[in-house]
């Protein structure tokens, strides 16, 4: 290299290492490949999930386990039943809560309060008929499945899935439920509303002794999300992968 070329080449140098160092900083400090494309790991949100499990009952000191699709984690409920967690992960996420012989799970399509119980059960029951499958090939699949993410982070389906809940219960059972926003709707065990809604199906012969849905509440259900078909496109609200307050928009 003669003395020209060398005077040229190093303020050229320079200036891209200029260019290159401020792209890395408009791409968060991940790893750049060229002036525009930035790559390396995806960011993953922090997320803080909160509710409370039961059956009328407290699930008391249980797992609760979170499957997102992108991150998991897990937390021990407390003697109420309530499970917080803030972790990194990418929503919508299936928790999933055990207790001796009992396992219920539920779904957190955004930030916020989400609960466990056996009208959370059977949501996803319904849900996994409008899907064509059942709850536990839904479960199973959900990491991998595009499909199911997306429905289970569009709110809308979700709610409307929580409604259809709701209605069937009552009309099977005949009995009139004063918490119908089940899933997000905090609660304490022992006082009015989502647990004594829970008391009343447990009456009703709805929910078994082990606290788990009956199961003839859990053919009901199926047989009205395969009713409903979900489109296979159905789109994502705008909730989906947020870490904002579900309640915030909703309650």
């Amino acid at each position: 290299m003669n003395t020209h070329n060398a005077c040229f080449v190093r303020p050229a140098l320079a200036a891209l290492c200029v260019a290159s160092l401020a792209t890395l900083a408009a791409c968060g400090g991940s790893v750049c490949v060229g002036l525009g494309d930035c790559g390396g790991a995806t960011v993953v949100p922090n997320v803080t999930l909160s509710g409370t499990a039961a059956t009328g009952n407290p699930l008391a000191s249980a797992m609760v386990s979170f499957s997102c699709a992108q991150g998991s984690g897990s937390a021990l409920s407390d003697g109420g039943g309530n499970y917080s967690i803030t972790f990194n992960a990418t929503l919508p996420c299936i928790l999933t809560v055990t207790s001796g012989g009992t396992t219920l799970h539920s779904v957190a399509f955004a930030g916020g309060t989400f609960n466990t119980t056996p009208e959370t059960e059977l949501m996803l029951v319904y849900l996994a008929s409008q899907l064509g499958t059942n709850e536990t090939t839904l479960i199973a699949g959900f990491p991998s499945s595009a499909q199911f993410q997306q429905v289970l982070g569009n709110q809308a389906d979700v709610l409307a899935a929580q409604s259809a809940v709701v209605t069937n219960l009552q009309q099977r059972y005949a009995l009139k439920l004063t918490a119908p926003a089940f899933l997000t709707t905090p609660f304490i065990v022992g006082q009015a509303g989502v647990d004594s809604d829970l008391g009343a199906l447990t009456a009703a012969g709805a929910i078994d002794a082990n606290g788990m849905p009956d199961p003839a509440a859990v053919s009901l259900l199926s047989a009205a999300g395969l009713a409903q078909p979900l489109a296979t496109n159905s789109a994502p609200s705008a909730s989906t992968g947020s870490a904002g307050s579900a309640n915030g928009g909703m309650m």
